[in-house]
């Protein structure tokens, strides 16, 4: 999987790294390597399943809405 990330100097020192695609999954570093090394663990923890995801139902309908 390939996603885009942000990387922003922070005002006392190192980055805040972003995911645009992924609302709320932020991390920072002191330094563009750690930063990295931060993001991506934050990415894989983002995306890791939980127990209490819903899944709909056998007979249940799943739809996209375009709005």
């Amino acid at each position: 999987m390939k996603l885009q990330i942000i990387l922003e100097p922070s005002e006392d020192s190192g980055y805040t790294v972003i995911v645009p695609s992924l609302p709320g999954c932020i991390s920072e570093g002191d330094t563009v390597d750690e930063a990295m090394a931060n993001i991506r663990e934050a990415i894989e923890l983002y995306l890791e399943p939980v127990d209490d995801d819903w899944i709909p139902e056998h007979n249940s309908l799943v739809r996209e809405l375009v709005v």
